[in-house]
């Protein structure tokens, strides 16, 4: 049992430091300038233990992004978290996503490379797996709490996460992602009010 137990350790060890480094050259270097040659060697491992965790470098690439999605939709659901009103949430939320756009990592990783190496659909897929079951809760409780008007969540929710990452892929390409924010926070949250039903002033 000890053997298998410090095995299991191994293992997990060489995958993280895979990880690790893989995050690093992808996040640099974008996708297609990553060679796994160099990974490996960075990682200290062989390249048998490189395919032994991961298929290709593709598969490498979707597991680097969705411990990259992993993160950022858990800041999205902290923010949300330590709102008690449903309209205060959405809005952190909304708020958190932009704010994690402006990380270079999640600009190269998971809004450039990914519709690129995955396929728009693929993408698409891949990114509704991370968001849309939050958002939808989120739309749901705003329209129990009498924020939002009633009408078809399912809808609402994909429009709505269409128009956040088409904002989210400005602010990575904008030259001046700061100021793209800012206009994007803005732009979002005339949208956001234009469904409240008493919207603010």
């Amino acid at each position: 049992m000890a053997v298998k137990s410090r095995q299991a350790e191994n293992s997990a060890a060489t995958r993280a430091a895979l990880l690790k480094i893989a995050r690093r050259f992808f996040a640099d270097r974008g996708y297609a300038e990553t060679a796994t040659e160099e990974i490996v060697r960075r990682a200290r491992v062989t390249r048998g233990a490189l395919y032994h965790h991961f298929k290709d470098k593709q598969d490498l690439f979707r597991a680097v992004l969705h411990e990259e999605q992993s993160r950022v939709a858990a800041k999205c659901a902290e923010a949300a978290a330590r709102e008690n009103d449903p309209w205060r949430a959405l809005m952190a939320a909304n708020e958190a996503f932009l704010e994690a756009c402006l990380d270079p990592a999640v600009q190269q990783i998971v809004l450039i490379d990914a519709p690129a190496v995955l396929g728009l659909e693929g993408f698409r897929q891949s990114d509704e797996s991370y968001y849309l079951a939050g958002l939808k809760a989120a739309i749901e409780a705003a329209i129990a709490a009498g924020i939002i008007e009633p009408q078809p969540v399912e809808s609402l929710a994909h429009m709505i996460m269409g128009s956040m990452n088409e904002a989210a892929r400005l602010i990575a390409y904008a030259s001046d992602k700061q100021r793209a924010r800012r206009e994007v926070s803005e732009s979002a949250n005339r949208i956001w009010n234009s469904l409240r039903i008493n919207p603010p002033r």
